[in-house]
């Protein structure tokens, strides 16, 4: 719980000062993103062994990574 409020607050210093049409934008914005980052873990999920072979990576590697939730952004660190 402690470090969901200081999540609160970080995210709350971004939107300070900002018009309330930019606030709307940049929700909408990082809606979409995470819609971005679900459908991609699902779609990673049912690739077949021969198409994860081609990128590279296991199935496992797969499961991991379609397994992790969807705000988890690997771009925001």
């Amino acid at each position: 719980m402690k470090g969901q409020k200081a999540y609160a607050l970080v995210g709350s210093d971004r939107l300070q000062g900002r018009r309330p049409l930019e606030i709307l934008r940049a929700v909408g914005r990082q809606l979409y993103r995470w819609w971005q980052l679900s459908e991609q873990r699902r779609r990673l999920a049912m690739l077949d062994e021969a198409a994860l072979k081609d990128l590279g990576l296991s199935r496992s590697a797969a499961m991991q990574e379609s397994e992790r939730p969807f705000w988890d952004d690997p771009l925001e660190r």
